[in-house]
């Protein structure tokens, strides 16, 4: 497969991981979100899972960025 070709399907696994990533962002943000309007603190956990989520889907779209550029490059 060529450098390009295999570029391309990188940066759709990466946009797939971020999708995914951020379904289970906001199954927990909806969990905090809850806590919030019925006045109770939020769970430990689930604080601790949206951070982490967050945190994740940041290096993912960190690491789609290079692969555009990288991408780019190679167009040139």
């Amino acid at each position: 497969m060529s450098k390009k070709g295999e570029l391309k399907r990188d940066i759709r696994d990466s946009e797939r991981e971020i999708e995914e990533l951020e379904k289970k962002r906001t199954r927990s943000q909806s969990v905090l979100l809850e806590a919030v309007v019925d006045g109770e603190k939020p769970n430990p956990v689930d604080v601790e899972y949206f951070k982490t989520f967050t945190k994740l889907i940041e290096i993912e779209r960190a690491n789609l960025k290079k692969l555009h550029e990288e991408l780019a490059k190679l167009g040139k």
